[in-house]
C-alpha cells in the first residue's frame, strides 16, 4: 500500500494539477448594467463549473468589447445587438472598416436598452431637439451610448458644433457632471433600473425626456434592431409618467476560436440556473430564453451554444 501511494504521489507530481480554464467578461462601466451581467455570469460560472475561473472587466462598452472578443483578448463581451449587426454587415459605424467581423459568435441576448435622455429641470430640454445649443455628455469614444448617439446625431443632421459643449465623459462621471451643471444632460445606453440615473433624477433635480420624433420614427423603421419602447411610470421614485424612447438589445458575444466546450459550459450554466440568474438584477427579471436564443443576434450562435440549445429542442 505505501508503494501504491508513492506511485500516486510520482504521478500527480509528474502530470502536474490540472489548469484551470479563464474566462475574461468585457462589460462596461461599474455604474451600469453591462457590468451586473457579467458579474452575475461570472459568479454562476465560479460556482458551477469545476477548474474554470470567471472574471467580470469593467470596459469602455459594447464597441471596445466586440473588438477584445474578436482579438482574442476576451473570451466574452457584452455588446449592443445594433453593434453587432453592423459588424456583421459591414453597415454604419463599420462600413469602412477594413477588419473582418467572421469570428463574431452569439451567445444569447437579454433585456431591452432603452436611449436614454436625461436632462436638468433648469435647461429648458423637455424635448430631443432642445439639445442644440447646450451642453451635452455624448459618451465616451468604444461606448455604445456615444455610438447610437451619433447615429442620432446623423439622423437629426447634427454635428458636435451643433453643442455649446459636447464631452465625452464615460458612463461613471457623466451623473456627477450632470450635477455639478457642467453639462445640462446626459445620453446613456442602459436598462432600468439603474443606479447612476437615479442618482441624476434623485440628487440632480434632473428628469428623463422622450426620444421621438420624424427621425427616431425612420430609424426605428428601417432598422430591424431598433425598436420603440417605454420606461414604465414608477421605475424611479420621482418618475409619475412613462416616458417613450427607443433602443436595442443587451447581447452576449464570443469568438469561433474559444473552446467549444467551454462556452457549451457557460449556456448550460447560465439556462440551468436560470431562476437564479433572474434575481440576479431587476433588469432580468422578464427574460425568456425563447427570445434570448432568437432576438437581436446578428452573428451566428456559437457551436457550444447551438449545440445545447438543440440538446434543449429549442432549434432545430
Amino acid at each position: 500500500m505505501r508503494i501504491y501511494g508513492l506511485l500516486i504521489v510520482l504521478l500527480s507530481l509528474a502530470t502536474g494539477p490540472a489548469q484551470a480554464e479563464e474566462i475574461l467578461v468585457g462589460t462596461g462601466s461599474k455604474s451600469g448594467v453591462y457590468f451586473q451581467v457579467g458579474r452575475s455570469i461570472c459568479r454562476l460560472v465560479n460556482r458551477n463549473m469545476a477548474q474554470t475561473t470567471c472574471t467580470p472587466l469593467e470596459t469602455a462598452g459594447s464597441v471596445s468589447n466586440l473588438a477584445n472578443v474578436e482579438g482574442g483578448s476576451l473570451e466574452i463581451g457584452i455588446v449592443q445587438s445594433d453593434i453587432q449587426h453592423h459588424a456583421i454587415h459591414r453597415s454604419g459605424p463599420y462600413q469602412f472598416v477594413d477588419t473582418p467581423h467572421g469570428n463574431l459568435r452569439s451567445l444569447f441576448s437579454l433585456y431591452a436598452e432603452p436611449f436614454n435622455l436625461i436632462a436638468r429641470a433648469d435647461s429648458g430640454i423637455s424635448g430631443l431637439d432642445d439639445l442644440k445649443g447646450k451642453r451635452v455628455n455624448i459618451g465616451n469614444p468604444g461606448s455604445g451610448q456615444r455610438a447610437t448617439m451619433e447615429v442620432v446625431m446623423r439622423a437629426k443632421g447634427w454635428s458636435t458644433n451643433d453643442f455649446q459643449l459636447a464631452t465625452e465623459l464615460p458612463a461613471s462621471q457623466q451623473s456627477m457632471a450632470l450635477c455639478h451643471n457642467r453639462v445640462q444632460a446626459m445620453v446613456y445606453m442602459v436598462g432600468h433600473p439603474n443606479p447612476s440615473i437615479s442618482q441624476a433624477l434623485k440628487l440632480c433635480d434632473a428628469s428623463l425626456v422622450e426620444v421621438a420624433g420624424a427621425e427616431i420614427d425612420r430609424l426605428v423603421s428601417e432598422h430591424p434592431f431598433y425598436a420603440y419602447t417605454s420606461i414604465p411610470a414608477g421605475t424611479y421614485p420621482s418618475l409619475n409618467r412613462p416616458v417613450k424612447t427607443f433602443g436595442t438589445l443587451a447581447t452576449v458575444v464570443s469568438s469561433s476560436d474559444i473552446d467549444e466546450q467551454l462556452v457549451y459550459g457557460v449556456v448550460k450554466t447560465i439556462f440551468e440556473h436560470f431562476d437564479r440568474f433572474k434575481r440576479m438584477h431587476k433588469a432580468f427579471h422578464g427574460l425568456k430564453p425563447e427570445m434570448m436564443i432568437d432576438q437581436g443576434l446578428a452573428a451566428p450562435l456559437h457551436r457550444g451554444a447551438e449545440r445545447y440549445y438543440r440538446e434543449q429542442g429549442w432549434i432545430d
